[in-house]
């Protein structure tokens, strides 16, 4: 240990031991106090009373969910209410599909109780198959297969003839968020849209099917929201306003994130009913699922379908339990800590495995807290409702409360459900180094090994064996035993209005890889049962979560200056930047090379004269960006990260407690400066210029997202001026650097 980090831990610990009446302990001795508070058992029972009942928002049991967790935080010490916000919630009234040529069939309906899962059984109240925020409507039209839905499967359909125009689309579920497949069809004219969960994605293809195995059966289907996060998330109906009960309110016809179309989600069984029908060209290469069909495109009027949802579109509360030990310090600096308690029907896995970990989390802090110890830093703690349908209770939270969190939040920690298997994090990269210590001092519970040692031996095995997408960058760390690179966020949880809106840094984790939570993700069967078959048997990995984010979270708390790395956040910056030079020079050659095969006649022939297929349409040539301004902020970045790390490690631990003050005060809210008020392109609320979610991705992150996004879609004048827009927020973070560099170095 450095005599650095040996500090850090003996004043992490002081507080404890003088209240005890003993002598300074160290940090270790404080975490292994708080291991010894993680039970397992625990969080088995509050997680089958927590997912006994369907806890949708607006449900019965949503709310008691709320008010039992806000009963525990109180038991345990802290000092917790609730805070409601009221909020566009649509529940279905009366859902439709069926065919109605060549034959009628009548599809749809709520899934069916299973009688080795119990509480299959308990669906009174529940919701049907059903996607949030679509547009309500009665349409009767021919039906087109379209892949995955995103916009290269419609340039396809173009490229053979076929437009969705006045037809109904069934895409299935994954290459991008389900969100995109009804906004892309409704785009492309389609008057309305059926999602489906393919069984090559989380099926029979991927193992056995519940309730023999974890995997989805043919008869279970996946909700969700397809409201228009990529605008913003929140109520739809208060965009940038916390939706208190007399805020000042859009009207459903006038809120952008609100579809205009029905949808609904299907099973597979049901749409292999569908798809088995269709004629026209069979599907292109990679548009093939595992139904033992043969895919067909449509566009020969063959199959028709009658779709029809009406919802009730009423104002609905959200209960968000906020709790909260005071900092004996520093009371109005923050550690905020959340995972959500809604789900879609028992949610189970998701999010209930994560919200239990955090009530771990919170009874051991208590407990510390009732043996005298007192963090230096206030810790929040929250229980988010309404996140399925549209991160809501946390955004309107983020929204209402934006002034106070800029001035005192340091930092937001996530989670959302969690399995067992492998440690994984993605957020803001300073914080980088502070999670890979936490894996180091965490031991996983089914190896023995450290989470960080079974982390890095999978890495390494992966990219022997070539499974999944080889990382060079993750592979290099692996080998030489460095701190591993967390990823981006994008969206898809209660992050998103901190870090993308208000500006405050996060971190998103949890274990996972070896549970198969998502053969039920969304559906019915997302139970207890699933969960401690499947998923994580006896929550070993719930307390692995506690263990790790718990750490985490004293280490931020009680830390003298928050342990942030920002040579890690510029050297990813960097690399993100060669990416997009990457994209643009590829970008360039590819356009070249479509004019020269367009102009040669090659696309006409290639196509087979009895199936053709059209070339693609031109495209004008993309041209060289102007990056030369972004190019010298990264560099001034990296090295105003560099010298004031190296500063810290040299004088850090010495700096009186007035330089200290001074440079925690430059430090608080560093990562705010990567917010533009003028936000992204069209999306204004999302401000960060760093990480976004991308438009055509809906959770995947796009980082650089300014620059990129306008490369991938063409808005060449919108690619020039975020370089310039990027490269002044990087630099005005560099130059806060120089502050604290300055202040560290007594000048």
């Amino acid at each position: 240990m450095t005599g650095r980090h040996l500090l850090l831990s003996t004043i992490a610990c002081v507080a404890l031991a003088q209240a005890a009446g003993a002598a300074p302990a160290d940090r270790d001795r404080l975490e292994a106090k708080f291991d010894a508070s993680i039970s397992s058992e625990d969080q088995l029972g509050w997680l089958k009373q927590m997912s006994s009942a369907p806890n949708h928002v607006g449900s019965p049991h949503d709310k008691a969910n709320a008010e039992f967790i806000l009963a525990r935080f109180k038991e345990w010490g802290w000092d917790a209410h609730i805070e409601t916000f009221h909020v566009l919630y649509p529940t279905p009234i009366s859902t439709t599909v069926e065919m109605i040529a060549p034959e009628h069939v009548v599809l749809g309906g709520q899934e069916p109780a299973l009688a080795e899962d119990p509480t299959s059984a308990n669906l009174a109240g529940a919701i049907p198959p059903y996607v949030a925020y679509q547009g309500d409507g009665d349409v009767t039209a021919e039906l087109v297969y379209v892949n995955y839905g995103m916009p290269d499967d419609y340039k396809a359909l173009a490229r053979r003839g076929i437009d969705v125009k006045g037809k109904i689309i069934i895409a299935r579920y994954g290459g991008g968020w389900r969100g995109l497949k009804p906004k892309l069809a409704q785009d492309h004219g389609a008057i309305g849209c059926i999602i489906y969960s393919d069984p090559a994605d989380d099926g029979y293809a991927q193992g056995d099917v519940y309730p023999k195995g974890g995997m989805r059966p043919p008869f279970s289907v996946q909700r969700g929201s397809v409201q228009d996060m990529a605008i913003s998330p929140g109520d739809p109906l208060t965009p940038g306003i916390g939706a208190t009960e007399n805020a000042k309110r859009l009207t459903r016809e006038t809120a952008p994130t609100i579809l205009k179309i029905p949808a609904l989600p299907m099973s597979y069984g049901d749409a292999t009913k569908l798809l088995s029908k269709l004629e026209g060209p069979v599907a292109p290469e990679g548009w093939g699922g595992a139904l033992p069909i043969t895919y067909h495109m449509g566009g020969t009027g063959a199959v028709k379908v009658h779709l029809a949802v009406k919802s009730d579109w009423s104002i609905k509360p959200v209960y968000d339990v906020i709790a909260k030990l005071k900092g004996a310090r520093y009371p109005d600096q923050w550690i905020v800590r959340g995972n959500h308690h809604d789900g879609w029907v028992f949610g189970a896995a998701d999010p209930l495995s994560g919200d239990v970990a955090m009530l771990s989390e919170a009874k051991a802090l208590g407990a510390l807290w009732k043996q005298g110890w007192r963090p230096d830093r206030t810790i929040v703690y929250a229980s988010w409702d309404g996140e399925e349908p549209g991160l809501l209770g946390s955004t309107e939270w983020a929204e209402e409360h934006e002034a106070e969190l800029k001035q005192k939040a340091l930092i937001y920690i996530n989670t959302d459900g969690n399995g067992r298997g492998f440690f994984h994090a993605s957020g803001s990269h300073d914080f980088q180094h502070m999670v890979n210590e936490a894996m180091r001092d965490v031991t996983d519970p089914e190896t023995g090994a450290t989470v960080y040692e079974r982390r890095r031996g999978a890495i390494l095995a992966n990219a022997f064996d070539k499974n999944g997408r080889r990382d060079e960058t993750l592979i290099a760390a692996a080998e030489k035993g460095a701190d591993l690179p967390i990823g981006p966020l994008g969206s898809g949880s209660d992050y998103s209005g901190l870090l993308q809106h208000v500006g405050i840094p996060a971190l998103n984790m949890g274990y996972g890889g070896e549970d198969e939570s998502g053969g039920v993700y969304h559906s019915a069967y997302d139970s207890f049962r699933h969960v401690t078959m499947f998923d994580d048997p006896g929550l070993k990995y719930g307390a692995a979560l506690s263990k790790t984010v718990g750490r985490i979270v004293m280490r931020m708390a009680d830390a003298d200056t928050p342990p942030q790395h920002f040579g890690d956040f510029a050297e990813t910056v960097g690399r993100y930047l060669s990416e997009v030079k990457k994209l643009e020079a590829d970008r360039r050659a590819e356009d070249e090379k479509r004019a020269r095969l367009l102009a040669a006649g090659d696309f006409r022939l290639a196509s087979d004269p009895l199936k053709p297929v059209a070339p693609p349409a031109p495209e004008a040539a993309t041209p060289h960006i102007e990056m030369a301004a972004l190019e010298n902020a990264v560099d001034r970045l990296k090295a105003s990260a560099k010298a004031y790390d190296a500063a810290y490690a040299a004088k850090g631990a010495s700096l009186t407690q007035q330089r200290r003050d001074r440079l925690n005060g430059l430090l608080a809210d560093i990562d705010q400066l990567l917010l533009d008020p003028r936000g992204l392109p069209g999306r204004p609320w999302f401000r960060n210029l760093v990480y976004a979610p991308g438009r055509f991705t809906g959770y995947g992150a796009k980082t650089l997202p300014g620059v990129r996004e306008a490369i991938e879609e063409r808005r060449f004048a919108d690619a020039n001026e975020y370089a310039d827009r990027t490269a002044a927020v990087l630099n005005a973070y560099s130059a806060r650097l120089d502050q604290a560099r300055a202040v560290v170095e007594g000048k």
